[in-house]
């Protein structure tokens, strides 16, 4: 491993932050944290803390020493001073004299002797930090230390590797125990440079931020070059020569994990995946003894959080033979629900305090042949969850090509997945009424469909964006933010189609919502208009609706958990306007394609619904349109566009607000809301 200390950078962040105010102590903490935090074989999602010890200002003036240690909710990779909450040092030395001191007792007496009360909780860790003599305090989870750690005799592994510059902790889970521990170990050896807390991470410490940084370096380098040592390669399984492709299989396997599935209220709490695949990830799904070492359990502690202590594995796919291996996976997800279920109620019996189960669907999925799987709430809580088991693959592999995998006991791990502090770091929050959902919006670089996924997006969705212009697509996902897809496709063109969905699969695991909404008004005199306006009137404006719906249902029928085809028909499906015939007439014929798909898949709890919308300024009623058709009937721009039973103009974001109420209407399909204003015409008899 490479230091990437910087004299000249370090003395920018001190001349930087000394003009807001930081002294320099804090200033080269910053620096270095940033260092290890943005190097993820170190430091993953809120694992690892960094620590220094100096001194600020009370409200009296008066100079008291303060532990400024890293905050909850910060990333060690992206941290501020404000990341760093100063908390009053010598208080929180005197806790050793206790015996005993419970978590919350413990997070409160941090909160009260903090110097500003807005400041975020300090890490759960903060009493082993100030109970250490040294300025500069770091801690990581190294993957390199973790392989040697992880190992049936792993105190002899690591003692070989670091002899007496270091001292051996045995595992305690954090909080005041594991601070006892840390200081009466560090008591008896009062020399060494760093800690190892087996099968947990390491600790450096240092009179400067410079040492501290340098001394985790060179102790993450020699577990790297003991790691090289007599190394034996996993053993490959023979897997089927032909497999199923990804965006086959994903949509089973997140239809198989999902939490809860209700048939009655045709609602169900999905989880959105996100996939990994890369030659060490392969080696390890494709192990021969993956049922083995797959199942043993997290490589450190805080890991269960975010993955359970366990990943899901299925069989390798074979192709053309998805449906057996349908039910091969919802047997294994059977099997593994039910060996949570158990995993509780062993633990929980040993446990003094009672807990409250958690839902039993796993977070990571492992698939010989393909890949892994997160799998999360969110699309970035899905790339955590991919991101820990990426790195739980490298750890996993390299424990077993010094010797074997062992990580804590099933009771350490059950203690720290219910504890109550390791909960609270994934903090609490309602959910928005789109959220676990996908939604592919056609036509969405613009207009009503841009509107449309923006309002997605807003009630929680992770949102694609469909539109022909791959320019367009880009920058209405760039707009939404997150996770969001710009996909390039033209939805005339049924291979493109299919790509487009395809790539959605890939990215979310799946699809539960569909604004059918690309579009165009072509015009002509039905007895006049030539055959191929017409035509291409209907490609568009039918074809298109069919084929997009199509591919949306195979993907919600694979998935098993219901869906929603919504499909933007226009006025004209019920209220031709002269002239637009061409336009009016596909557009009728898509209105009856929204009743056959209720019909058809109503048993599926697909559900299809339209919005008819009229006057909405987009690409199909540009400015220049406005302008023209006011002109011809003698009014003004403002009153053509408010040509309405309610004299007011509708907008692209009226006409969102609909599809996103029909997507939350639970049980509703065959519908038709028509967002125009009032336009008795029009209105459905």
């Amino acid at each position: 491993m490479q230091s990437k200390w910087s004299a000249e950078e370090a003395k920018k962040y001190v001349s930087d932050y000394a003009a807001k105010g930081v002294n320099e102590d804090v200033a080269l903490r910053t620096y270095t944290t940033r260092l290890l935090g943005r190097d993820p074989s170190m430091v993953l999602h809120g694992g690892g803390n960094t620590s220094v010890k100096t001194t600020a200002k009370d409200m009296l003036g008066q100079v008291v020493s303060v532990l400024q240690i890293k905050g909850s909710g910060w990333d060690m990779g992206e941290i501020e001073p404000a990341g760093l909450p100063a908390v009053q040092l010598e208080p929180l030395r005197k806790l050793r004299l206790l015996d005993k001191l419970s978590d919350e007792d413990m997070v409160n007496y941090q909160r009260i002797n903090l110097m500003d009360s807005t400041s975020p909780n300090p890490s759960v860790e903060a009493l082993l930090h100030a109970f250490l003599p040294h300025k500069f305090v770091d801690h990581v989870h190294s993957t390199a230390v973790l392989a040697l750690t992880d190992q049936p005799d792993g105190e002899a592994v690591v003692r070989d590797v670091y002899g007496d510059r270091v001292a051996y902790v045995p595992y305690t889970i954090p909080g005041f125990a594991l601070a006892k521990a840390v200081a009466e170990v560090f008591d008896k050896h009062p020399k060494v440079e760093g800690l190892v807390l087996l099968q947990h991470g390491i600790f450096s410490m240092g009179d400067t931020a410079e040492q501290a940084y340098s001394r985790m370096i060179e102790f993450v380098t020699m577990a790297e070059e003991r790691l090289k040592q007599q190394r034996k390669t996993l053993v490959a399984a023979t897997l089927p020569t032909d497999l199923a492709k990804l965006p086959e299989i994903a949509p089973i396997l997140r239809g198989a994990v999902a939490i809860d599935k209700n048939a009655n209220a045709g609602s169900a709490k999905r989880q959105i995946l996100e996939f990994r695949s890369n030659p060490a990830i392969l080696a390890y799904v494709n192990g021969k003894d993956v049922a083995r070492y797959s199942q043993v359990g997290v490589v450190t502690p805080d890991h269960t959080i975010r993955t359970k202590n366990w990943p899901l594995l299925v069989p390798a796919p074979e192709a053309g033979k998805l449906d057996a291996w349908t039910v091969e996976v919802k047997a294994a997800v059977d099997a593994y629900v039910a060996h949570y279920h158990s995993y509780f109620a062993r633990n929980n019996e040993k446990s003094p305090d009672k807990k409250k189960e958690l839902d039993a669907a796993p977070r990571v999925i492992l698939v010989p042949g393909i890949g892994l799987f997160g799998i999360g709430a969110t699309s970035k809580d899905a790339a955590i969850a991919a991101d820990i088991a990426e790195n739980t693959v490298a750890v996993i592999t390299d424990a077993e090509a010094i010797g074997e995998y062992k990580c804590i006991s099933e009771y350490d791990m059950f203690e720290v997945e219910y504890w109550s502090l390791e909960q609270a770091k994934l903090g609490k929050s309602n959910e928005k009424a789109l959220a676990r959902q996908v939604a592919v919006v056609t036509g969405g670089g613009s207009g009503i469909g841009l509107a449309t996924a923006k309002a997605m997006a807003k009630q929680g969705a992770e949102v694609a964006v469909l539109d022909r212009d791959p320019d367009a697509a880009k920058a209405a996902a760039k707009v939404i933010g997150g996770k969001a897809l710009g996909i390039a496709c033209d939805v005339t063109d049924a291979a493109s189609v299919k790509s487009a969905f395809d790539a959605v699969v890939s990215k979310f695991g799946g699809v539960d919502i569909v604004v059918s909404n690309a579009g165009a008004a072509w015009q002509g005199t039905i007895g006049t208009v030539d055959d191929e306006t017409l035509r291409k009137s209907f490609e568009l404006n039918f074809w298109a609706h069919q084929s997009v719906a199509q591919n949306a249902t195979r993907i919600m029928l694979a998935q098993g958990t219901f869906g929603c085809l919504l499909f933007n028909t226009s006025k004209q499906a019920v209220n031709p306007g002269k002239d637009f015939g061409p336009y009016g007439l596909p557009k009728s014929a898509t209105l009856f394609l929204v009743k056959q798909y209720a019909l058809d898949h109503g048993k599926d709890g697909i559900r299809s619904n339209a919005v008819n919308a009229d006057r909405i300024r987009s690409g199909l009623l540009t400015d220049e349109m406005v302008a023209a058709r006011s002109k011809a009937r003698g009014v003004s721009e403002g009153d053509y566009m408010a040509g309405n039973l309610l004299k007011r103009e509708v907008t692209a974001d009226d006409v969102a607000d609909a599809f996103v109420y029909l997507a939350t209407a639970s049980k509703t399909t065959a519908a038709v809301v028509t967002v125009d204003g009032g336009n008795i015409e029009a209105s459905l008899r």
